[in-house]
């Protein structure tokens, strides 16, 4: 064959060129347009951003919506390319965790074609790249922008489409692949099912997130709400429903990337703080709050950590990060929120993390610093007898190595909490030299066990100086070294030593590691 002929283009061949050509942002050139007026990338540029270069492999890219009874094929293939479901795998962060690993799907609706509702073929092509990411147990990245079921599709035969599988099809993925959802914009409806059932969710200041749109808000007889005023972005990170804020949506890609690194495996080449700016982080005055966001970036590799969700449930901190290359959940304490007292937020969102770590075999360190499971009767009203149990009953699903760390109080049950139910239940239990312990705050037990004898003081003054004399007393007996010698923590170590103690002890372990026999599946809240 002669070079002219094997240059040669047949009819058939360029009519599919020609059509392919057409499902691309260049041939869409007002669509682009106006949608780079907004300040918006388009579902192709977040792509190709998201995947590494010449990876992408799309899955039903001729697709037009199911609209033929009502449309021509030419303006369909014009202004419904790919049924606006832009859908294939591709491989990301292949420099970082080399080829192998860099395997996933990416999923995007557009919302420059009708409105990123759900088509036929749309869903569809859903059904069909589950399949292969269960098969393939492939990561998922997925932008739901857009709407719900599509009311103006008519070339099928369906009342209600409620038979559709794509919704159970992707929940079925929950604890078999990680999966991450990306808002930028109006999600509504089928596209908020999509993005709530997925493993993280990360947003942007644009998105309006909702399980009803406006249409289906006002047809519900629930007055006219602007789309923007659904489920704002503000909003639904305060209440826990976003799990990473993004500035835009070259951000949120670029936190994509990040997240997704976790559930991809270690990676060889990573930096580490000094740990000896450890020592400091805790005040030598036991009443002086402390950031232990400070700690963890210390502990951490540098640079690594991704905290989630922290405007909600703000006692505690949930966090992916790496340690030695390794990835890790860690779990800790805020003592700049209620000194650190587990709440239903807290517990909730705790719990929920040690699902997502135990789905994805994550190793866990907890750091603990809490008086306790919060008290009182506006506490309960929130239901915390319930929300704190889950605490301890995801703890105690925990079958990856976990380790606890105490870095200054270890009171009662919440420190159990922080520690799988039982400083005896991680593979091993220490404490900093600041640690501090007790069954409860000492200053109640002390009034608890000895309220008869103060009470039988008659001088004011007198009683208030026994009491603090108990109670200095308590707090002498609950050091972390006097602990130790009762062997209730492990071990007290120098805080410059626990980065290489978390490496030895839930890293680098010998032996095959722990399987679970339970079920997967990771909680949506």
């Amino acid at each position: 064959m002669s070079e002219q002929e094997r240059e040669s283009v047949r009819p058939d061949l360029a009519e599919t060129l020609r059509r392919r050509k057409l499902v691309q942002d260049e041939s869409r050139g007002d669509v682009v347009a106006a949608r780079h007026a907004s300040g918006r990338s388009t579902a192709r540029e977040n792509l190709a951003e998201l995947c590494d270069e010449g990876s992408f492999v799309e899955y039903g890219g001729f697709a037009i919506a199911a609209q033929r009874a009502r449309r021509t094929v030419d303006d369909l293939v014009q202004r419904t390319p790919a049924d606006g479901l832009i859908a294939g795998t591709a491989r990301v962060n292949s420099a970082l965790v080399g080829n192998d690993r860099a395997h996933c799907a990416v999923l995007s609706y557009d919302y420059t074609v009708l409105a990123g509702t759900q088509g036929v073929m749309g869903h569809r092509k859903k059904d069909r790249l589950f399949e292969v990411i269960e098969r393939r147990r492939l990561p998922v990245v997925l932008f739901a922008e857009g709407g719900g079921g599509r009311p103006g599709d008519t070339d099928h035969a369906m009342v209600a489409g409620l038979d559709v599988m794509a919704f159970a099809l992707w929940a079925r993925l929950s604890g078999l692949v990680p999966r991450i959802g990306v808002a930028s914009g109006r999600c509504f409806a089928g596209n908020a099912a999509l993005l709530g059932c997925s493993d993280l969710i990360i947003a942007t200041p644009e998105a309006s997130i909702g399980m009803g749109g406006p249409a289906m808000i006002e047809g519900g007889g629930l007055g006219v709400v602007d789309a923007d005023k659904v489920g704002p972005f503000d909003v639904q990170v305060q209440n826990g429903v976003i799990d990473i804020a993004a500035a835009d949506d070259a951000d949120a890609v670029r936190l994509a990337r990040q997240a997704l690194s976790f559930f991809q495996g270690s990676v060889a080449s990573w930096e580490a703080s000094d740990q000896r700016a450890l020592r400091d982080v805790v005040p030598e005055n036991r009443r002086r709050a402390y950031d232990v966001h400070r700690a963890i970036e210390i502990l951490v590799d540098a640079g690594s950590s991704l905290e989630l969700r922290p405007r909600f449930g703000r006692g505690m901190v949930t966090t992916l990060a790496r340690i030695e290359g390794h990835p890790v959940g860690i779990v800790a304490n805020n003592p700049m929120h209620l000194a650190g007292a587990i709440t239903s937020d807290g517990a909730d969102k705790a719990a929920r993390f040690l699902q997502l770590c135990e789905a994805f075999r994550l190793p866990v360190l907890f750091l603990c610093d809490t008086p306790g499971i919060m008290v009182g009767p506006d506490a309960e009203r929130t239901a915390l007898v319930r929300h704190a149990s889950r605490l301890f009953l995801a703890g105690a699903a925990l079958t990856v190595p976990f380790m606890t760390v105490v870095l200054r109080k270890g009171y009662g049950l919440g420190a159990q909490a922080m520690a799988g139910g039982s400083f005896r239940a991680p593979l091993m239990t220490v404490a900093w030299p600041t640690g501090e312990f007790g069954g409860m705050g000492l200053e109640g037990a002390v009034k608890l066990a000895y309220r008869k004898e103060l009470e039988a003081i008659e001088d004011v003054d007198e009683r208030k100086a026994r009491f603090d004399a108990m109670v200095a007393d308590a707090y002498a007996r609950g050091t972390a070294l006097n602990t130790a010698t009762y062997f209730e923590v492990d071990d007290v170590v120098d805080p410059a030593e626990t980065r290489a103690l978390v490496a030895a002890v839930i890293l680098h372990r010998g032996g095959p590691q722990r399987e679970s026999t339970r079920p997967r599946y990771v909680d949506s809240w």
